[in-house]
């Protein structure tokens, strides 16, 4: 499977890694570490060089009870990275968090080429007409309510089934407008309780069966080390851990803090599978 990236093929059929950049204060890994432009810069050459195919910017929070903030004040955050970000390193492929229709424009315009939407466009009615007119690729998470209520929003018939179905509603719809590029990405951490995120990754594979990219966020999430009575900073080995799962299961992109945790994953994990049987 290809996607389009300013006009670069990639090919997920060999898995990626997605590396995050939190430019929100309350993210609940590393908000606001990045402050100036060098030290956003350091960590964006960090991550390409370690190996990331794509960086992700988000500039809301959408951890569980995150502050809601306005749209003009996401832009403020966002735009003037990404553009310093494309000046610095021209091809780097940038991928925006958002779920507004209009924020999604305004990076795009600035170079980002991939929109990462943990809403699945159902907070914004003009995203995916958004997404048709600029033929970016799109991650399609699924996520019941906001940020805000997610999380009372819990209750499933059948877990699997109930967001293949969110699924094909949604690609059917992105299909119509003529949208090329879809990711799924079935939201761990967003509307589910710690027994339903480990059911979702028990069950990963099932999704492979819409013959789209799955993209997977594990990294550091509270489903990992609350089994340990950890925090976010002690649950790298447990993100290695459920990452290494998943792609055993399918999954095609990691979206990770730590990439060259990831990259190593992503060796062994090939070599496992390219490893002739004697």
């Amino acid at each position: 499977m290809y996607i389009n990236c300013k006009g670069h093929l990639i090919d997920l059929d060999r898995p990626r890694v997605m590396g995050i950049l939190n430019l929100t204060p309350d993210s609940f890994y590393d908000g606001g570490k990045y402050k100036s432009a060098s030290e956003i810069l350091a960590q964006v050459e960090k991550m390409l060089k370690e190996g990331a195919t794509f960086i992700d910017i988000g500039a809301y929070s959408s951890r569980p009870g995150a502050i809601h903030i306005s749209q003009e004040e996401e832009l403020s955050r966002l735009l003037p990275v990404i553009q310093l970000m494309i000046q610095e390193f021209p091809d780097a492929l940038v991928s925006v968090d958002t779920f507004r229709s209009h924020v999604a424009s305004e990076a795009i315009q600035s170079g980002a080429c991939m929109i990462n939407d943990i809403s699945g466009g159902s907070l914004d009615q003009d995203m995916f007409s958004t997404i048709a007119k600029y033929q970016v690729p799109y991650v399609l998470m699924h996520m019941v309510g906001t940020p805000q209520n997610m999380q009372q929003n819990v209750h499933y018939e059948n877990l699997v089934k109930d967001i293949i179905f969110y699924f094909s509603q949604k690609v059917f719809e992105l299909r119509k407008l003529g949208v090329n590029d879809i990711i799924l990405d079935p939201g761990f951490g967003f509307s589910k309780t710690l027994d339903q995120n480990f059911e979702l990754l028990q069950k990963l594979e099932l999704f492979s069966g819409m013959d789209l990219p799955v993209l997977v966020g594990l990294s550091r999430k509270s489903m990992l080390y609350k089994l340990f009575d950890l925090n976010a900073n002690s649950a790298l080995n447990a993100t290695t851990s459920a990452n290494t799962i998943a792609l055993m299961k399918g999954a095609g992109i990691l979206r990770v803090h730590d990439v060259k945790e990831a990259m190593e994953t992503i060796t062994i994990f090939e070599k496992m599978m390219n490893t002739p049987s004697s």
